[in-house]
Order: structure tokens, then C-alpha cells, then sequence
């Protein structure tokens, strides 16, 4: 291995015991493909499945494997129009079987933090859909807790904002100002720092730089 390559071998390994301390289930992929993979593996043929915002997810073409799939019932959130579908579709969530996610942060001791605007996905990550499934890749991994808030706010969120018909600060020059814009994305934090639910919760760690 190189060295990248055994850095984040022993990295993984340590968030995989930190996680597992807090009742939640955790895997290694090196690769994307691989990470593909283990997340087709966690989804139990007639599952129905959907996801939150989370171009990581995306990105890996995971939405397009659901559907190619062929056994799931696949809630497509991205195929949505109006508001009202896009509320309704956000309230399917809670009683899908699967709710794919990321993660704007992790501390190294296995706290997972996300920033949303509208709340609805970390209302799904913490209460709701059966199982919720983390892809994080290792560049998203911080020292610790303050650490992590502090990449979701100050480089995860601006970065978002750049996706979106919104007139924020970040949006304008890139940093966060801690604002209360009424186009804020960055209405709720949440810490997941522990599972409830044995088994609700699984996280798949991935080798590669991914999403924001």
C-alpha cells in the first residue's frame, strides 16, 4: 500500500471502533466502486429507499444502481417538481425502509454532523426511516467535534450554497458569516452522536475524496 493508502486503512480502523462505541454499525471501502457495492449489499431486495441531499450519492451513481436494480421501490426525490411534490416526497421519507445520506462532517471519535436548511433530512437521520445509510468519505473526516461543525459551516455549506438560487454571504464571497439570511442552508445542526436503534445506523467509510 502507499502511504495515503495505509493512513487511511488505520484512520478507518479507528472510526470504525469509535462508531461501533456508539451502537453504530460501520464498514472500510478504499474505493468508490467498492463503496457502491457494500451500500447495494445493505439493501435488502424489496426495500423501498431514498435519500437526502447529498451529492456524495449522488456523485457515485448510486440513485441509477437502485433503480437498475430492479427488486427496490426507489424514491426518487430528484425526479420532483412542484413544492408540493417535493413535500410530499420529503414526508414518503420517514417510512421508507432505507434513507441514503452523507455527511458534511465526522470527528475522529465518531461524532457525525450535518447542516441543513430545511431540516428535513437530518428529521429522516434521526428519527423515521428504518435504516439510515452514511457514505463519508475519508476527507471528511475532522479532529474533533468542534473541528467538524466548523468544516460543515465554514466549508461544506459554502460550497452548497453554490448549488442553489439563494442570496447568502457564502454565496457572494465564499465564507461563512454566521448569518440569519431568510435563505440561510444553515437552519439546523445536528450531531449524531449516538444510535438508539441497534442496527438503524451504518456508515460506510470510503477512501476518496468525496462530495463537499
Amino acid at each position: 500500500m502507499t502511504p495515503q493508502e495505509t493512513r487511511n486503512q488505520l484512520l478507518a480502523e479507528r472510526l470504525i471502533k469509535n462508531l461501533k462505541r456508539r451502537n453504530i454499525e460501520a464498514h472500510y471501502c478504499p474505493t468508490a466502486p467498492e463503496a457502491v457495492d457494500k451500500v447495494m449489499e445493505l439493501i435488502a431486495d424489496g426495500s423501498s429507499v431514498t435519500w437526502g441531499g447529498t451529492m456524495t450519492v449522488r456523485d457515485l451513481g448510486i440513485p441509477q444502481a437502485l433503480k437498475d436494480r430492479g427488486t427496490l421501490e426507489v424514491l426518487d426525490r430528484d425526479t420532483v417538481q412542484s413544492p408540493e411534490e417535493k413535500q410530499q416526497m420529503y414526508l414518503r421519507a420517514f417510512s421508507a425502509d432505507v434513507f441514503l445520506s452523507s455527511a458534511n462532517a465526522i470527528s475522529e471519535n465518531g461524532v457525525i454532523v450535518n447542516i441543513d436548511g430545511n431540516g428535513n433530512r437530518i428529521a429522516a437521520i434521526s428519527w423515521g426511516p428504518k435504516k439510515v445509510i452514511f457514505v463519508i468519505g475519508l476527507n471528511k473526516v475532522c479532529q474533533d467535534v468542534d473541528a467538524a461543525i466548523a468544516r460543515a459551516r465554514s466549508t461544506a455549506s459554502p460550497i452548497n450554497a453554490q448549488r442553489f438560487d439563494i442570496n447568502t454571504p457564502c454565496k457572494a464571497d465564499g465564507t461563512c458569516h454566521n448569518c440569519t439570511s431568510p435563505d440561510s442552508i444553515c437552519s439546523y445542526i445536528h450531531l449524531l452522536r449516538n444510535s438508539r436503534n441497534t442496527g438503524r445506523h451504518v456508515v460506510v467509510l470510503v477512501g476518496e475524496n468525496l462530495g463537499y
